[in-house]
């Protein structure tokens, strides 16, 4: 259990069950029927994933939407870094932990311990990890990289970090949004985690027109 909270407010529920697949089913299929109307989804470069080993999905960051979105571009059920505060009620906590939701304080990361761990955990069982490097909305423009999370797995893990580009264009009745997934990135032996962390923000940029 992760000490050091000053409230019981602030302190989200224990980790607890892992990921529910059938929730995730169930989800898409609700993201799909509740999108279709409203939204028109084009997806580029999925075959770059790999399918069994672990991965890093690094997007851009347009708005609230981008989650649901990414959830039905990948193919594969994925784990999700979310900020802390989305956690504190007891039914999003619980809704948002079965679809891969893992509880981020960017803040004070001493607060995530646990968090870390159990993502560092899904990282070496080969599941993919949703970071969103600017870690929190910049439509239409570029945040700068929030490496702080990205660097430290860099130095515990070598897995390949696929950078993704997401656009919005409204258009008639419906918004068109492209969803690009780049060639991986890995972090080179001798080159710095910032250099990297550059490296992953570029390519996102221009997977995203921008």
């Amino acid at each position: 259990m992760v000490t050091g909270f000053q409230s019981k407010r602030d302190v989200p529920k224990p980790l607890g069950p892992e990921r529910k697949n059938q929730v995730c089913d169930a989800t898409k299929t609700l993201i799909r029927i509740t999108f279709f109307p409203f939204y028109r989804l084009q997806t580029e470069g999925t075959e770059v994933l790999p399918k069994k080993s672990a991965f890093l999905l690094l997007p851009k960051h347009q708005c609230w939407q981008d989650i649901p979105l990414i959830a039905i571009a990948t193919p594969r059920p994925l784990y999700y870094m979310a900020k802390h505060g989305l956690f504190l009620n007891p039914l999003a906590n619980w809704l948002l932990r079965s679809q891969g939701g893992i509880p981020l304080n960017r803040r004070q990361p001493l607060k995530s311990r646990d968090s870390i761990r159990a993502m560092i955990r899904f990282l070496n069982e080969g599941e993919g990890v949703v970071v969103f490097p600017e870690g929190t909305y910049y439509p239409n423009r570029m945040g700068p990289g929030k490496g702080g999370i990205l660097k430290l797995i860099i130095s515990r893990l070598a897995l390949p970090l696929v950078p993704v580009g997401i656009s919005y264009h409204k258009r008639a009745l419906k918004t068109h949004v492209r969803i690009s997934f780049g060639e991986p990135i890995y972090p080179a032996e001798k080159g710095s985690r910032e250099e990297t962390l550059n490296q992953v923000m570029k390519a996102i940029a221009g997977l995203s027109g921008l």
